[in-house]
């Protein structure tokens, strides 16, 4: 309980100060906020997509690596 007590102070402190925001400020925060939010998943994607791509360079080399040993185990 003791470390939830900070949070819920700084909640109660952000919806305090939310409140003395003009409609245009809290529009405007709405903004910043959704173009976070997208930049943030746009950040997350990029990086599957690299770790997508790595786990298919590392599959493509684990094959060619069967084979070849494949290959040499065949011709003894």
């Amino acid at each position: 309980m003791r470390k939830l007590a900070p949070v819920i102070a700084a909640v109660g402190l952000l919806a305090l100060a939310a409140c003395n925001n003009t409609p245009a400020q809290n529009k405007a925060e709405n903004v910043r906020d959704a173009a976070e939010n997208k930049a943030e998943n746009i950040e997350s994607m990029a990086e599957n997509i690299q770790d997508n791509m790595q786990n298919t360079a590392d599959t493509v080399r684990d094959r060619a690596e069967n084979k070849a040993d494949a290959i040499e185990a065949n011709a003894h």
